[in-house]
């Protein structure tokens, strides 16, 4: 068994759902290529942003998103921690309900997503911040 991690920062952004999918990818294609079975683990080490797998073509689906978990979790609640602003517990919810970590199968060197699945980095918070995730991959490597 063969492990590997990267850490990597994505670039500053505001409120929204981003498909980082590539952006993963090219963190850790001179690890994962290989690798001929496994699982990677992506981590975010943050809690008022969040990871998950959705659509990856339709843009709507990204503003749908953002929209449907602003729904769950809005500003106007009556919430006791607010030290860092209106928009801090709401992403600390979304964060809650999202998750923060991600487990995809290796397969032959490349993540085995299905054809309509991406990689999403949630921003939960109204202004840009900076996500950092601890990629880990684990598996059997492959003899080239």
């Amino acid at each position: 068994m063969a492990w590997s991690q990267v850490t990597h920062t994505f670039p500053s952004r505001s409120k929204g759902s981003y498909l980082v999918t590539h952006e993963v990818e090219r963190a850790v294609e001179g690890e994962l290529r290989k690798y001929k079975i496994g699982m990677c683990n992506i981590f975010l080490q943050h809690t008022s942003a969040s990871l998950c797998l959705n659509e990856n073509v339709c843009r709507e689906v990204r503003e749908d998103l953002t929209m449907a978990l602003d729904h769950i979790a809005p500003e106007t609640l009556q919430y006791k921690h607010t030290d860092e602003g209106p928009d801090d517990m709401p992403g600390h919810v979304k964060s809650a309900v999202m998750g923060v970590s991600l487990d995809i199968p290796i397969r032959d060197g490349k993540l085995a997503l299905g054809t309509w699945q991406g990689i999403y980095l949630c921003e939960h918070r109204t202004y840009q911040h900076r996500r950092t995730v601890v990629i880990t991959l684990q598996g059997e490597k492959s003899g080239k």
